[in-house]
């Protein structure tokens, strides 16, 4: 990809909201070989621009970012503060028997397997993500689902589907070989988004389909 060979869906005077591609990094990483991120790229046209979330590398969709030190720091606090809504669109392994549900476990860090998070009901921290079925693929046995992170915790989404036995197609860190090998990307797409805007508050929604 080109430096400027992302999808921007919004700009004004306060923020740009852009499409990642799964496989591109939200922010650069560490040696020069890693520069290349949706936020550098974004701020090839936008210097000024500041991340204001992330999401995982192998996650597609919706990314905003303040223009500005003021225009980031109202976002980071709109979603510090639970003021923004998210949902995410995944497809997942075997089919869920209910149609709707919330999964409840705590999340910390794996700290001898870093980057992976863990399951853990004493140290972590509190985590919640509401789900609904979109959709059941009976023949392939996955479910298509609608997942609504409440907490914004690492990994979140990828656990907590994990943790109810239903891991996310091509999840390198947690599924297991056959979900693996199941998609050719991580199934798990950032759709919608819903914030308020930093200048004047007014709440901004932006929606952005799934690529799978």
């Amino acid at each position: 990809m080109a430096p400027m060979d992302v999808q921007i869906l919004h700009q004004d005077a306060a923020i740009v909201v852009a499409d990642k591609p799964s496989g591109l990094l939200a922010v650069p990483g560490r040696g020069p070989d890693k520069r290349d991120s949706l936020a550098w790229r974004v701020q090839q046209r936008w210097p000024e621009a500041r991340v204001a979330h992330r999401l995982d590398m192998e996650t597609s969709g919706l990314m905003v970012f303040g223009l500005g030190l003021a225009a980031q720091r109202a976002l980071s606090m709109a979603f510090e503060r639970r003021r923004v809504d998210k949902r995410y669109v995944a497809v997942v392994a075997g089919l869920l028997r209910e149609d709707a549900g919330t999964v409840d476990a705590p999340l910390s860090c794996d700290w001898p397997n870093r980057p992976r998070q863990k399951v853990d009901p004493v140290h972590g921290k509190p985590s919640l993500t509401r789900w609904t079925v979109l959709a059941r693929d009976t023949q392939a046995q996955t479910t298509r689902v609608l997942l609504e992170p409440v907490t914004g915790r690492s990994h979140q989404l990828r656990l907590h589907m994990l943790n109810i036995g239903h891991p996310i197609l091509g999840d390198a860190l947690y599924a297991d070989a056959a979900a693996r090998a199941a998609a050719p990307r991580l199934m798990l797409h950032a759709q919608w988004l819903r914030i308020p805007h930093p200048r004047n508050g007014e709440l901004l929604e932006f929606n952005c389909a799934a690529p799978f």
